[in-house]
């Protein structure tokens, strides 16, 4: 009897029962992550308040955010593969509902600055471990679907916070920023019991050698889906580890400095946006008529979740890179047109347009990226990726800052621009993954 494959045994399981676990598991704890990193633009005007700081000092919550998130997503990523995904994710998931938690509690300024470091760290470390470990359960003809669907969560997430500081606005609450962050705690307290349940990836058992746990591991993903079990056993294959080196060497040099590209200059733009959006449409002084205020904030978070949809028909349709390039440059268009007209309704619209496509993007960028590299780099490559997209969460309201200062419209044609750029390096990317097994 020849030896099974996991790529097999994934194959003839198919997707069902333990999929959609997995899938709300790990949606869960996205949405508390989206929720944590959007509440950095909603809370500063309140914690301003509470401190008596002014806005710009406010907005180091975000600063310190997202140093904890870049350096989170470094570390850990790397870690998971060397550790094993399970285990980090616990680790990580534990300390994004204790320190988030706190965060709400805190009695002066730099307790805050602490918590919301701390808080980062592991936010950083949950978002690429969470979508190497997905693709790890998931055949290839139906992978890119739900890892764009996973990112969908992030929708959800946006429109809760939104909500939220609705709700604390329009009752007045002095310290709504504490509000905001129980709110946010919420999500990832309950998704740390359900963690327990999700077992350990079978591609990071083979490399380690544990064949025997990895081929129960597909049993029992084959056995909740109802489908029967393949007979064999899986080849014990453990390999040498790689160094972090061997992202950028041999075939994974060009295609490591092209999407770690694309994930900085996604990130800029997106971060650029959202961080400093919610207090220009809320604030009285700004003559977007019937565009301001929180309701209208909420309607951009759902305009969002379309975009996911039709990324996730486009990189099983038409493939990860065109999907992704296709996104990029709508994306470009909403920004652009968002900066030139001058209607209140066109603006609407292009805001509905920005809103759709950036999301859309993401979900693109997440379902590709953790298929270009094998197991023993896949979680370094995503925490390298994620490292990239809270340097642009750093650059964002600092650098790009100075541009909003002078003129958001400005600010909105550099983020076209940017995004351009992001399209331009995404084309040079010299492999696709549609339907491909991983290594």
């Amino acid at each position: 009897m020849r030896d099974v494959t996991i790529d097999e045994a994934l194959n003839a399981a198919g997707t069902g029962a333990f999929q959609r676990r997995l899938f709300l598991i790990f949606g869960l704890v996205w949405t508390a992550d989206a929720m944590q990193v959007l509440s950095i633009g909603f809370t500063a005007p309140s914690i301003a308040k509470t401190f008596d700081l002014s806005l710009p000092a406010a907005l180091q919550t975000g600063t310190l955010f997202f140093v904890g998130m870049l350096v989170g997503a470094a570390l850990f990523g790397r870690l998971a593969d060397r550790i094993g995904r399970r285990n980090l994710l616990i680790i990580t998931v534990l300390m994004d509902a204790l320190f988030g938690l706190a965060s709400a509690f805190a009695s002066d300024f730099t307790m805050l600055l602490i918590f919301r470091f701390l808080t980062g760290l592991a936010v950083g470390g949950t978002l690429p471990v969470d979508y190497a470990m997905m693709a790890e359960f998931l055949p290839a003809d139906r992978r890119g679907r739900w890892l764009v669907g996973l990112e969908s969560f992030w929708a959800v997430g946006t429109v809760i916070v939104a909500l939220a500081a609705w709700y604390a606005a329009a009752n007045g609450m002095a310290d709504g920023w504490r509000f905001i962050f129980v709110i946010t705690a919420l999500p990832a307290l309950i998704g740390l019991a359900l963690r327990f349940w999700v077992p350990e990836s079978p591609y990071y058992l083979l490399r380690t050698g544990k064949a025997t746990e990895a081929k129960t591991v597909l049993d029992r993903v084959a056995t909740t889906n109802g489908k029967p079990v393949l007979a064999g056993k899986l080849a014990d294959t453990k390999e040498q580890r790689l160094p972090l080196s061997a992202l950028f060497s041999g075939p994974y040099a060009r295609r490591s400095w092209l999407i770690l590209a694309a994930w900085l200059l996604v990130s800029i733009s997106y971060y650029g946006i959202f961080v400093w959006l919610p207090g220009k449409l809320v604030s009285a002084g700004e003559h977007y008529g019937f565009l301001r205020g929180y309701g209208f904030l909420v309607l951009l978070a759902l305009a969002q979740i379309p975009g996911y949809a039709l990324a996730a028909f486009g990189v099983e349709r038409w493939g990860r890179k065109p999907t992704l390039i296709a996104f990029l440059l709508l994306s470009a268009v909403g920004c652009f047109l968002y900066a030139v007209l001058s209607d209140p309704l066109a603006i609407a619209a292009a805001m509905m347009l920005m809103s759709f496509a950036l999301l859309g993007t993401w979900g693109a960028l997440y379902a590709f990226t953790p298929e270009l590299y094998p197991t023993p780099l896949r979680a370094s490559g995503m925490g390298l990726a994620g490292a990239m997209a809270r340097l642009g969460g750093l650059l964002a309201p600092t650098v790009v800052g100075m541009v909003v200062t002078y003129s958001f419209n400005v600010a909105l044609g550099l983020f076209a621009a940017i995004l351009l750029l992001g399209a331009i390096a995404t084309a040079a990317i010299d492999v696709e993954t549609k339907a491909q097994p991983l290594t």
